[in-house]
């Protein structure tokens, strides 16, 4: 696993970006597994300003999100799709065609059936991370067993917690969510983790501590061949990390 220290949420932004174009760059038509949340903003929004003032080329890409809530439609300002249509998908020159988000309404079964069914054909060349304060990845929620495939996950209340402020209150913060299993995960030739906010404990669990532990999901990234993880200064030094 190879750690790289920042000295800010900027400097993180960059450094991601340049992971990400150097990638896109040596293979055009490769695929990104994306995520949304705080963490990966700074680096779509240099990533769409590389793609508009650099030409960066992302027209041959394709990509596969990591979860979506269930219960919310696509246009939902709430929603993963959104996330991703307004945070880089409208700045880029991608064809929307070739990014999938899991469907958050409809028939629930068939929309798990259907998402299983891209990933099973789909090789993701680098996978985006963020980190849940409890560890989690995606909504793989901490527990004694952990999924292989994409399922339905019941959220955690600190998960729930933790989102409620993108909400008019908690109740409005949906209870389920589809998500990629850590088998689906762990399939991708490369991660990339940002971490960045109040995440000491995670982040103490993945860079300090030699345990794989199913109660944070983020220390399997430890078994990865290619994982990169992003972090800031400010939090290597409150966990004791030095490299």
């Amino acid at each position: 696993m190879r750690v790289i220290v920042v000295n800010n949420y900027e400097e993180g932004a960059v450094a991601g970006a340049d992971i990400i174009e150097k990638l896109v760059r040596s293979n055009p038509e490769c695929t990104l597994g994306l995520a949304t949340g705080s963490s990966p903003v700074g680096m779509y929004k240099e990533l769409s300003r590389r793609c508009r003032e650099e030409g960066l080329d992302f027209s041959k890409v394709h990509s596969v999100n990591l979860d979506e809530y269930v219960g919310l439609e696509g246009t939902h300002d709430q929603s993963y799709r959104y996330f991703m249509d307004t945070n880089l998908f409208d700045h880029i020159n991608i064809d929307k065609a070739n990014t999938y988000v899991a469907k958050g309404v409809g028939d629930a079964e068939e929309n798990l059936k259907e998402f299983n069914a891209v990933l099973a054909k789909t090789d993701i060349d680098l996978q985006v991370l963020g980190v849940g304060p409890d560890g989690h990845l995606g909504f793989n929620e901490p527990g004694d067993v952990l999924w292989d495939h994409a399922h339905m996950e019941t959220l955690d209340e600190s998960t729930i917690d933790a989102n409620q402020r993108f909400f008019a209150s908690r109740d409005d913060v949906p209870r389920r969510a589809f998500t990629m299993g850590m088998g689906d995960i762990m399939k991708a030739k490369t991660l990339l983790m940002i971490i960045s906010g109040n995440k000491q404990d995670a982040a103490t669990k993945l860079l300090m501590n030699e345990m794989i532990d199913p109660h944070c999901p983020a220390t399997f990234m430890r078994m990865h061949r290619d994982a990169i993880v992003i972090i800031e200064k400010k939090l290597a030094d409150q966990i004791g990390y030095k490299g």
